[in-house]
């Protein structure tokens, strides 16, 4: 009889309440979705990161006829700079580091291009201008730095490019966009305990005249406080 009169009383304080329940469901049903969304959005990342580490190179160019590099003062390189390039990715102090080489003529180069974009730049680009590439694939994508030192004022060599270095500023973003929404889940979460307090407290005092009667009538203080704790825990 006791937990039927508890809970009855308990839905008449919803009731009267019951703008106050519906602003906490609302801010809270919009925290938790923040949380959730901030939670795949990181395991997405991960995953991302994951996938693009294993996929991304490292690509050692050539010098071309064109190339502005120091290192090409003298023009396009040469086939024995092309091997010596070869040839230090197989020394000791790299072999570890390479998962594979692939190396892509400039031919090879434009041919792919005319595959992946047909005839649209047919007029405008040329194999001489493409050049050689050592397309690097690293055991450990976080080692590219010895790559690029190690070719790094290397005649021959226009440069060394990172693929990951173009994807990180994409990473970084996504990144603070979890943490953006993690920080507004938190503050609803916090406005969500706020409310349901507040709710608390309102229909403690718009109740006031009948919890004094029920104390002069000798109801204990858990009788008493236990609608309004279910109120909050029902909001």
């Amino acid at each position: 009889m006791r937990v039927r009169l508890i809970l009855a009383e308990a839905l008449t304080g919803l009731r009267r309440n019951a703008s106050m329940v519906i602003s906490v469901v609302l801010v809270t049903f919009v925290s938790l979705t923040f949380v959730g969304a901030a939670m795949l959005m990181q395991m997405q990342i991960a995953k991302m990161q994951s996938y693009w580490a294993e996929r991304a190179q490292v690509s050692v160019v050539m010098c071309r006829d064109d190339s502005t590099a120091t290192t090409c003062a003298d023009g396009a390189a040469t086939e024995d700079q092309i091997a010596a390039v070869a040839e230090r990715l197989e020394s000791p102090a790299l072999a570890a580091l390479v998962r594979d080489v692939r190396f892509e003529s400039g031919d090879e180069a434009y041919q792919n291009l005319l595959d992946l974009y047909g005839d649209e730049y047919k007029d405008y680009v040329t194999p001489a201008q493409l050049g050689d590439t050592y397309w690097v694939g690293l055991i450990d994508p976080g080692k590219s730095d010895v790559i690029t030192e190690a070719f790094s004022g290397t005649q021959g060599v226009e440069g060394v490019r990172n693929q990951m270095q173009y994807l990180e500023p994409l990473f970084s973003a996504l990144t603070v966009a979890t943490y953006i929404a993690v920080g507004i889940a938190a503050l609803m979460l916090i406005a969500a305990v706020l409310l349901i307090a507040t709710t608390i407290r309102l229909s403690a005092y718009a109740r006031r005249r009948e919890v004094g009667i029920m104390r002069l009538v000798g109801a204990s203080n858990r009788f008493i406080q236990t609608p309004f704790i279910l109120e909050g825990v029902f909001a």
